[in-house]
């Protein structure tokens, strides 16, 4: 069972975080936030109770996270929150947010590929958009 995704995204200059989780079969929602400079800016919350029984539903469940997630990181790269900007930030006055620092040598990385599992994911979920 996957818990939740979480990615950052560089998006005209700025670094988005898009967190997706799963609040598990007492509380059957899919919640996605968006985020930018630690103000959630967009959010989305999806019911999945009326599929509650069915057989594998936790690999249901995951594929409807993947596809909330990849919707979000849609709408953010076709600009439509573009004018939402956190407290005290106006569209004008953005600042560049710093690039997170990397990783350290120890971080689960693959020797082979030199990406994290979720620099993985992330590849995998920007090449599936279209």
């Amino acid at each position: 069972m996957v818990v939740g995704f979480n990615h950052n995204i560089r998006y005209k200059d700025e670094i988005f975080h898009i967190q997706t989780e799963d609040g598990g079969t007492k509380n059957p929602y899919i919640t996605t936030l968006l985020y930018l400079g630690g103000t959630i800016i967009a959010s989305k919350k999806t019911s999945y109770s009326d599929i509650i029984k069915i057989e594998m539903l936790d690999q249901v469940v995951e594929d409807l996270m993947k596809e909330q997630h990849k919707e979000m990181l849609r709408r953010l790269k076709a600009g439509e929150f573009d004018d939402r900007t956190p407290p005290g930030r106006s569209p004008d006055e953005r600042q560049a947010t710093p690039e997170p620092a990397p990783p350290p040598a120890d971080s689960g990385k693959n020797p082979e590929t030199k990406q994290n599992l979720d620099d993985i994911i992330l590849d995998y979920l920007i090449s599936d958009i279209s």
